[in-house]
């Protein structure tokens, strides 16, 4: 008997967003059926739940370091999703493996503010070096060095940023100054309604804010 898949297999903004949650914030389980998925923001369980039209229990836990149950995770349990998770790219135990991920080029960026929302930073500041220097960057991170290498590929080729990767501890960076950073930053908020982790967004929103207001004053 054919199993049933209870994920909506179709290539999407929403779907591939969620694609780029997965491969940061999800594991696939070595049973070959279930993937889970945690994260501190309830925000970002709720998202990947309705991009891929979903609506499985919601659990809390703690982690390794403490038994405070702080995280949120839901279990999805589908095989044919399963398996489409391992023809794109990702496995079990992935973290430090995973290389590229089939993702159509019309969705990378959607998949890539995923990824952004998972394991992404954004921070901006005054540089003291220089009068009245705003600098912002974004960030991207993996314990994978493949990953890093190809994400930081199309990002070039689709993008034509290269920014600069580094590796601290066992954790690769993938860094983008200003000027990369916006030209990444308009392709993944493309429009206003797209699915997001809103938190980042009104911080990079009030970041691009201040440096307009500056670019005028200047």
């Amino acid at each position: 008997m054919k199993p049933m898949g209870k994920v909506k297999i179709k290539w999407s903004p929403e779907f591939s967003y969620a694609i780029g949650l997965l491969v940061t914030d999800g594991s696939l389980s070595i049973n070959g059926r279930s993937i889970n998925f945690t994260s501190k923001d309830i925000e970002m369980i709720n998202n990947i739940q309705k991009c891929l039209g979903v609506n499985f229990k919601i659990s809390k836990k703690g982690n390794g370091m403490s038994k405070e149950k702080r995280y949120f995770y839901i279990q999805i349990g589908d095989i044919n999703f399963y398996r489409f998770l391992l023809n794109i790219g990702l496995m079990a135990n992935k973290t430090k493996i995973v290389k590229e991920v089939k993702i159509p080029k019309k969705y990378f960026f959607d998949f890539l503010r995923g990824h952004f929302d998972g394991d992404g930073s954004f921070y901006s500041y005054w540089d003291p070096r220089w009068k009245s220097s705003h600098m912002f960057y974004v960030s991207l991170i993996s314990a994978s060095k493949n990953h890093m290498i190809w994400l930081q590929d199309k990002n070039l080729k689709y993008s034509k940023v290269k920014g600069h990767l580094n590796k601290s501890g066992s954790i690769y960076q993938l860094r983008y100054a200003k000027a990369e950073s916006l030209k990444l930053l308009s392709k993944m908020y493309y429009d206003d309604n797209v699915v997001c982790l809103s938190r980042k967004r009104e911080k990079i929103k009030e970041a691009i804010s201040i440096e307009n207001k500056h670019n005028k004053e200047v």
